[in-house]
C-alpha cells in the first residue's frame, strides 16, 4: 500500500511542479493560488465533488465534461483547468489533494513563508493568529501562514506543527505525561 501511496504522491508531485513553473513563468501564481483555494474548499464541502474526483464508477467521458462544466462554472484560469482536464483525462484526479498542497507549499516557499498547521481546543481569534504568527515568524525566520483546526479533545493548549518541528503544549498531552509519570512512581 505505501508503494502506490509513494507512486501517487510522486505523480501529484511531477503535476505539481509543472503547474507551479508554468504559472511562475506566466506570472500568474496569485490567481492559481485562487483557483487551487476554491477546488479545495469545494473539495472539502461538498461530497459529491469528493465522489466524482475519487470514484472510478463514473466514465472518463463523464468525468472530462463535469470537470469542464465545473472549470466553467468555478470561472478557474485556464491554467489549472487544462490541468484538471488533463487529470481527469488520465484518472488522476484522486491526486488532485496531493497536487493542491504541493502547489500550495512551492507558492509559499516562493514567497519566503512558511506554513504552521495549528491545533486547539476552541477558535482562535484573529488577534491570537496574528500574535502567534508573529511569535513564530521570530523563531523560524520566515513569514509564517496559520492553518488552524479545532480538537477540543486538547482540553487547552496548542499542538503547533512547523516544518518537522511540533510543539505540543495541550492540557491532554500534559495529562498523559503526568499519569505516565505516576504510573512509574507508584
Amino acid at each position: 500500500m505505501s508503494d502506490t501511496s509513494s507512486i501517487s504522491s510522486g505523480v501529484a508531485a511531477r503535476y505539481a511542479t509543472a503547474l507551479f513553473e508554468l504559472a511562475k513563468d506566466a506570472n500568474t501564481l496569485p490567481s492559481v493560488e485562487k483557483d487551487l483555494d476554491t477546488i479545495g474548499n469545494a473539495l472539502s464541502q461538498n461530497h459529491s465533488l469528493r465522489d466524482l474526483f475519487q470514484s472510478p464508477v463514473y466514465s472518463r467521458d463523464e468525468v472530462v465534461g463535469a470537470i469542464s462544466a465545473l472549470a466553467k462554472k468555478m470561472e478557474l484560469s485556464l491554467m489549472v483547468s487544462s490541468t484538471l482536464g488533463l487529470m481527469a483525462q488520465t484518472r488522476r484526479l484522486p491526486m488532485v489533494p496531493a497536487l493542491i498542497e504541493a502547489v500550495r507549499a512551492k507558492i509559499a516557499d516562493e514567497k519566503g513563508e512558511i506554513t504552521a498547521e495549528v491545533t486547539s481546543a476552541q477558535n482562535l481569534t484573529a488577534a491570537q493568529e496574528k500574535e502567534l504568527a508573529a511569535t513564530l515568524k521570530k523563531s523560524v525566520g520566515k513569514d509564517v501562514k496559520i492553518k488552524t483546526t479545532v480538537d477540543e479533545n486538547l482540553i487547552g493548549g496548542l499542538i503547533i506543527k512547523v516544518g518537522s518541528k511540533m510543539i505540543d503544549s495541550s492540557i491532554k498531552s500534559k495529562l498523559s505525561n503526568l499519569q505516565n509519570v505516576m504510573k512509574e512512581v507508584g
